[in-house]
């Protein structure tokens, strides 16, 4: 059995918790966090407030870092070079530099798992969606549409005041909210040769970093997509993703994936699990993600999202602030491609 232990007790840790207690190979031994207020929130996990000395104390095989992305690479860096696998809360990094250098980390200790929490690639919808695009059944891909409207108060920034800071967040919309639909959008356009992109702050409130940001993006294929994210909208509208292919068109939308062919019928072809409760819009693909990367040290495969494969999402990320900062197109550098 395996010795896990979560560093970070913030929003999204609960989901990792419960992933990691319902399989049956895998001891949550402890659980870290600055706040000592939360010592009694995790019943059977032992609790510390500093990373170093649980990971010294308990002798953890696995670690999840759940912490504020200015901390992902430091404390990544730490536990790898103590011979601790890493399941690692998205981004990778706070910037490419930082996603680069744990990327030789992980190439570095081959004997060592870092797996990036990107767990909609999991999603019922998009696996479909893969599958049907790499048998060729509807030609190749034209068009990639990406839409992320949520919704975020002043006290989502006032309450944890690292998110609305460029030296700790990394970002704003893009980095925490569309991320995923980034990663999942060059995972079907492929390599991009150039971006054109603004970001913008439509929220009156006291945040460095961008609300909205949108860009339209050239593929080495020929194929183009068009990104927009805000969490100016009114309410946490369901996710869209949209491919158009040269015989149809499949969306991704209400976690749901339709197809609409030449004749303009529409079938719906897979639905995603969902989350209870009022955090539905995480999608339910965390415990998947998290047991594959179990089973990929259990069996030795290399059966998970490497580092590696988190580079373009942030590569992404930055091309539009500085297209925004710039006004004009970036040209990308197409290092890493996204897929293991």
């Amino acid at each position: 059995m395996l010795k896990t232990a979560v560093i970070g007790l913030g929003d999204i840790s609960s989901i990792h918790i419960l992933a990691i207690q319902a399989n049956p190979f895998v001891e949550l031994c402890a659980v870290c966090d600055v706040e000592e207020g939360l010592k009694d929130s995790v019943p059977g996990a032992k609790f510390y407030k500093y990373y170093q000395e649980m990971i010294e104390a308990e002798a953890v095989d696995c670690v999840h870092i759940c912490l504020p992305h200015h901390l992902h690479y430091p404390v990544a860096k730490y536990c790898i070079e103590q011979g601790v696998h890493v399941f690692q809360e998205k981004p990778l990094g706070l910037n490419t530099e930082e996603g680069l250098a744990l990327v030789k980390l992980e190439e570095d200790n081959k004997h060592i798992r870092l797996c990036v929490c990107l767990q909609n690639r999991f999603n019922e919808s998009f696996e479909k969606l893969q599958k049907l695009i790499d048998s060729g059944e509807y030609g190749k891909v034209i068009g990639v549409k990406g839409l992320v409207t949520w919704s975020r108060p002043s006290s989502y920034y006032e309450m944890k005041q690292w998110r609305g800071k460029m030296a700790h967040a990394g970002g704003g919309v893009m980095i925490n909210q569309a991320l995923h639909t980034l990663d999942l959008m060059q995972l079907i356009g492929g390599e991009m040769v150039s971006l054109k992109g603004e970001v913008s702050r439509l929220l009156d409130y006291e945040i460095e970093v961008e609300d909205t940001a949108i860009a339209n993006i050239t593929f080495e294929s020929g194929a183009r997509g068009l990104f927009f994210a805000t969490i100016a909208n009114a309410d946490n509208d369901s996710v869209e993703l949209q491919v158009l292919l040269e015989n149809g068109k499949l969306t991704i939308k209400d976690s749901i994936l339709f197809c609409i062919d030449e004749a303009g019928k529409m079938e719906r072809l897979a639905e995603d699990a969902k989350l209870p409760g009022s955090k539905f819009y995480y999608g339910a693909s965390h415990a998947k993600l998290i047991n594959a990367f179990y089973e990929s040290i259990a069996s030795d495969t290399q059966a998970y999202v490497h580092a590696r494969d988190a580079v373009p999402s942030l590569k992404m990320i930055e091309a539009i602030q500085k297209s925004s900062q710039r006004n004009k197109a970036i040209f990308m550098e197409g290092q890493y491609n996204g897929k293991s």
